[in-house]
């Protein structure tokens, strides 16, 4: 990704090192020679120039027009550069491993006096072999000593108060006689217990991955932009005919899939289908015959990295059976998994097979029952760090990868005062994803990497709890794995929420207002807007977010929705940068308050019908008038339902109160009798909402009928109280 900064804006000083930079050039052309007549008197068997034309990245770049490539494409009328501030790097691959043994800096006028050369085989632990205060610009030609796959050059500090610019970056040496080949594919696991590697095309290899959310058919476009924050592979969890663009787009970033296929009850606890795997054989047979069809396909596919049977089944089993009964299925599937693994290993010996599970507790089955797996996978979040001392108590030989992984979930955080999870904050969320960075790369030899939850560009709840990038806005946590995996640093960054306060969060008023104080700061001076969104995940189980009415410039005035129930606030705060910050608060609406007596309050309540069986039934008339917004009167599923209250004399009021559940009345009548007999109306409506129904009526009877005329639902009628008020 190029990141244009203020600095790319024209300004003089920019125009007059321009005019430097052309000497510069004519200067560098010259020293050409200079160097040619270093290299001309080294011994007969003269050094190879290696780094021409080979993958090269940078820690950041200043322009489009001054790419890292442009350090070896041996062109010096082409340039990269750097954002103006210290550290910077660019490292160059040299494709195998090589004996170094010079090193040639061709610098235009912005230049190190303080920097280093470094080797390594990983591209993760660095030797020195080169190091100087003192550097001098113009064409430095080192002498040197080292092996490695991969030279750095890292700057640590800058002449002037530009950044670093180099026209060219040469690493001469002798190429490796038994360096692997390039561009097979292969992938397998070496090394010995405790002391595993994954070589990508012999090549050790550490997954630093992101799950996958969006269409495969939009890898091309955003691959690069992962790349550049040093994402090199990313998961998927099924695996088909739409896969192909994503695994193009890998391969022609030089990054690697991990192809998940999809077994059921997929997704853990609460998700995914009943599958009986101890009898069930057409359906075994069926996955079976997909899992070898896609192998097949993809198996010759460079952007495979390896494949991953099954997310979550062997915990997620709980939901379908228990007992004797769930042990025999989970050994059933553990040993299905192991028929899938060596279906693909016969057809693709090139890359590994796992299986990913949501608990370290499945890797007991894997262990006994699944032996072809080439290593475990585990997904976890809030027990991450425990993921290492369950692995060495469980005496395991194979190593792991962890496939999704992050911030601690719902299901894993105390509850809030309103009695639902308590989400961490925006800047919580960034700690926790370099907390299990830091947890899975500190079991070395053992956790080759992780796929951390989840890139995506889904804006609900769940995106809000998960994504790096909801409706593709980078949050605190994008800049977290931008860190964690050392990816270009630099450019503008999101904003930071230290507080969110609301003030009144146990019992707001249906449709009413509360003032929001939310203290934020940008770290990059940027002017801020906020959107207020509401979300009723714990009312009626949607994960869609809905932009509610506020004003004011902090502390703000919001509207929250009219329905009853515990509801989540969100604050987007965006800087106009493409970033942002998102803080959530839960509030729990309730009826607003009614001046006066409620006169139905213990009253007998009859009605044409109420349910008497089904989950949480009965649902009788009393409900209505037993003050407890929690207890309701369902009808039977049909038009029309009347549902009456006995105020046990002729008595006046002035105000009625309906407080509907989900099962709401479109069209509704309000009629009231002194004998229940002879009715006379008070009110009707054919655009009933639902909600509370808050309505001033004037009126007197010893009865108050509402009959419903046309349901909001597919259900019945059904209310929480029918509330009639006197002052």
């Amino acid at each position: 990704m190029n990141f244009v900064t203020s600095h790319d804006r024209p300004r003089p000083e920019r125009r007059r090192r321009r005019v430097r930079s052309a000497v510069a050039a004519t200067v560098a052309a010259a020293t050409v020679l200079l160097g040619n007549v270093v290299l001309l008197a080294q011994p007969a068997h003269a050094a190879t120039l290696l780094s021409q034309g080979k993958p090269v990245t940078a820690s950041a770049i200043e322009g489009a027009g001054t790419p890292a490539s442009a350090a070896v494409d041996g062109d010096l009328n082409t340039r990269w550069s750097t954002p103006f501030s210290d550290p910077q790097w660019l490292q160059v691959d040299l494709g195998a491993a090589a004996d170094v043994s010079q090193v040639v800096l061709r610098w235009e006028a912005a230049y190190a006096t303080a920097y280093r050369i470094e080797v390594s085989n990983d591209a993760q632990s660095w030797q020195s072999i080169y190091s100087t205060t003192t550097g001098h610009g113009g064409t430095e030609t080192l002498n040197v000593n080292g092996n490695g796959r991969y030279v750095r050059f890292y700057g640590t500090q800058r002449v002037g108060g530009y950044g670093y610019s180099l026209w060219e970056f040469e690493v001469h040496g002798t190429p490796g006689t038994s360096g692997p080949p390039q561009g097979t594919g292969t992938v397998r696991i070496a090394g010995s217990q405790g002391n595993w590697q994954l070589l990508v095309d012999n090549a050790p290899f550490q997954i630093k991955g992101l799950t996958w959310g969006p269409p495969a058919g939009e890898a091309a476009q955003r691959l690069p932009e992962l790349k550049s924050i040093g994402v090199n592979t990313v998961r998927t969890w099924g695996t088909d005919a739409s896969s192909k663009p994503l695994f193009d787009a890998a391969a022609a970033n030089g990054m690697r899939v991990i192809a998940g296929y999809w077994l059921q009850p997929g997704g853990g606890p609460g998700s995914g289908g009943c599958v009986n795997y101890v009898t069930d054989t057409a359906y075994k047979a069926n996955m079976l015959a997909e899992i070898q069809r896609w192998t097949t396909e993809y198996k010759d596919n460079q952007g495979v990295l390896l494949w991953n049977v099954g997310n979550e089944s062997v915990l997620g089993m709980q939901n379908c059976f228990s007992g004797t009964e769930l042990e025999n299925q989970r050994i059933a599937y553990a040993k299905f998994v192991n028929d899938a693994t060596k279906a693909i290993h016969a057809i693709d010996p090139n890359h590994p097979v796992t299986s990913t599970d949501a608990w370290t507790g499945a890797w007991p089955y894997f262990k006994q029952y699944t032996p072809d797996l080439d290593l475990l996978a585990v997904n976890s979040y809030g027990h991450i760090c425990q993921v290492k001392q369950d692995w060495i108590n469980g005496g395991y030989t194979k190593p792991y990868i962890v496939t999704e992984a992050g911030p601690a979930g719902e299901w894993e955080v105390p509850n809030d005062a309103n009695g639902v999870p308590n989400e961490p904050t925006d800047v919580q969320k960034r700690d926790g994803y370099l907390q299990a960075w830091n947890c899975i790369t500190g079991h070395a030899g053992v956790a080759l990497g992780a796929t951390l939850f989840h890139y995506g560009t889904e804006n609900d709840f769940g995106a809000v709890w998960f994504n790096l990038t909801p409706a593709g806005e980078k949050r605190l946590s994008w800049y977290a794995v931008r860190q964690a995996f050392g990816g270009q640093q630099g450019g503008n960054t999101a904003p930071v929420i230290s507080n969110m306060t609301l003030s009144r969060t146990a019992d707001v008023p249906a449709g009413g207002t509360i003032s929001v104080n939310v203290n934020v700061t940008d770290p990059d001076g940027d002017a801020l807007t906020h959107e207020f969104k509401v979300g009723g995940k714990y009312i009626d189980g949607s994960g869609a977010l809905v932009t509610t009415p506020s004003s004011g410039n902090g502390p703000f005035t919001v509207t929250v929705p009219q329905r009853l129930g515990v509801w989540k606030l969100y604050d987007y705060v965006r800087d106009g940068h493409g970033n942002v910050g998102i803080e959530t608060r839960s509030f729990r609406v309730v009826a607003p308050p009614v001046q006066g007596t409620n006169i139905a309050r213990g009253r007998p309540a009859t009605a044409s019908s109420y349910q008497q069986v089904g989950n949480g039934a009965p649902y009788p008339p009393s409900n209505v008038t037993d003050g407890n917004n929690t207890s309701r009167w369902a009808s039977d599923w049909s038009d029309p339902q009347w549902i009456q209250v006995d105020l046990g004399s002729v008595q006046s009021f002035d105000r009625v109160q309906l407080i509907w559940e989900s099962a709401f009345a479109r069209s509704y009548r309000i009629e009231v009798s002194d004998d229940g007999n002879a009715w006379r109306a008070l009110y009707s409506t054919a655009d009933g909402n639902g909600d509370v129904d808050d309505l001033a009526l004037a009126g007197s009877g010893r009865y108050v009928r509402l009959t419903g005329t046309q349901r909001g639902s597919g259900f019945g009628y059904s209310l929480y109280e029918f509330g009639i008020y006197r002052r």
